[in-house]
């Protein structure tokens, strides 16, 4: 199969979708894949270390598209992208369709193959595409909130860990999934007293098993929440449902009960964010304010420190990559159940339940798609 690797164009994204070493395992199963010149530059990976890999370098992002099969990325595809995609083509990256209509019928009229990372999901619920970004997200969370809790950033002037005499800030963790965790195991190694809330009591007795002195469980409701931010300092809002808008559990009029200063982290943000005021935002101008309360709400945290991303996220997507590119997209999908959860629209449909409820459209059961012939192969492209 023909792969490529655009750079990512995505405001202050600087990871790519392949490191060296993964374009070398692609290029063992006879393989071809273009690299877009510099794309590896973000994350610390120099051209000359794809070439030595096996890749072949193109100029411009347009040639990556043309020549490409199977586009391999990070983010998902923005306006500048939606002419470049053909008929047919797969898409292998984060889409995060529900908070995006306009993406969304973007790839439904480019008539292309998504298969998103965020809705792979194994037999027992593990989402292996997005868990490596989920940890880096969560740790990055409480160490971006201690920063605008600063008073120069708008925040309250507190010290997340406090001082001998001095109460540390009090953090409130809406999620007990893989961010909230990780939020929460950085939030106490730093010295704050911890709150971390969840609707399933089996994953509050699991947390309350292993986590520190410092961290606390409670049932996630209303009422709970209500009361808990009337005192807090930070928040992290850590919800996620696969493939599907998160829900709002903090909701604007809440913002009143809140004291000045205190500082909202959204990870949810890419599936349309858990705190009802929050909207995206970038590493360029990451913070706004309402109410006096201070939102940051980057919508590719971990493209901050893109070299251990990249990496992470690499060693979880290649294996699959690599099954795409051996089998074809249908037959990797028939054969791998976690794949095919992975398809969110194909050809013009959307074949993800998710995706069709929150922009209401028809639902095409992904059987259909898998049942007819590749587009590639109708077209003369290389055989799969």
């Amino acid at each position: 199969m023909i792969i490529g690797v655009p750079k990512e164009i995505k405001n202050n994204e600087n990871r790519v979708g392949l490191t060296p070493a993964g374009v070398a395992e692609l290029r063992k199963h006879n393989h071809t894949v273009y690299v877009q010149a510099t794309a590896g530059l973000g994350s610390g990976f120099q051209d000359a270390e794809y070439e030595t890999a096996g890749a072949l370098i193109l100029a411009t992002i347009e040639e990556v598209y043309a020549q490409a099969e199977m586009i391999v990325k990070v983010k998902e595809p923005i306006k500048e992208e939606y002419s470049l995609i053909k008929e047919g083509q797969l898409l292998f990256t984060y889409f995060h369709f529900a908070s995006g209509e306009e993406l969304t019928h973007a790839m439904i009229e480019r008539k292309a193959v998504c298969l998103a990372y965020e809705t792979v999901e194994l037999p027992n619920r593990a989402l292996p595409l997005l868990i490596p970004m989920s940890e880096v997200a969560g740790r990055m969370a409480p160490q971006e909130g201690a920063k605008y809790l600063e008073k120069p950033l708008k925040g309250r002037g507190i010290l997340l860990g406090g001082v001998p005499g001095v109460k540390p800030a009090n953090v409130l963790v809406l999620g007990g999934g893989i961010v909230g965790t990780q939020a929460a195991k950085v939030a106490a190694g730093l010295g704050a007293q911890v709150t971390i809330m969840d609707i399933s009591l089996n994953r509050l007795r699991e947390l309350d098993d292993f986590m520190p002195k410092n961290v606390v469980t409670q049932y996630s409701n209303e009422y709970n929440i209500r009361e808990a931010i009337k005192t807090v300092d930070l928040v992290v809002g850590a919800v996620l449902i696969p493939g599907a808008k998160a829900p709002h559990l903090i909701t604007r009029d809440m913002l009143k009960t809140m004291r000045p200063g205190t500082v909202l982290v959204d990870v949810a943000v890419d599936q349309g964010g858990c705190i009802e005021t929050c909207k995206p935002t970038t590493h360029e101008d990451p913070t706004f304010i309402i109410d006096d309360i201070v939102h940051y709400c980057v919508a590719n945290m971990p493209g901050a420190v893109p070299y251990t991303s990249t990496l992470a996220l690499t060693n979880a997507t290649l294996p699959y990559a690599v099954r795409l590119a051996n089998l074809g997209w249908q037959e990797a999908c028939r054969r791998d159940p976690a794949l095919r959860l992975g398809l969110n629209v194909v050809n013009g449909d959307v074949v993800y339940q998710g995706v069709a409820e929150a922009w209401n459209l028809p639902l095409v059961s992904v059987d259909t798609v898998l049942e007819e012939p590749s587009v590639y192969d109708n077209r003369g492209f290389q055989s799969f």
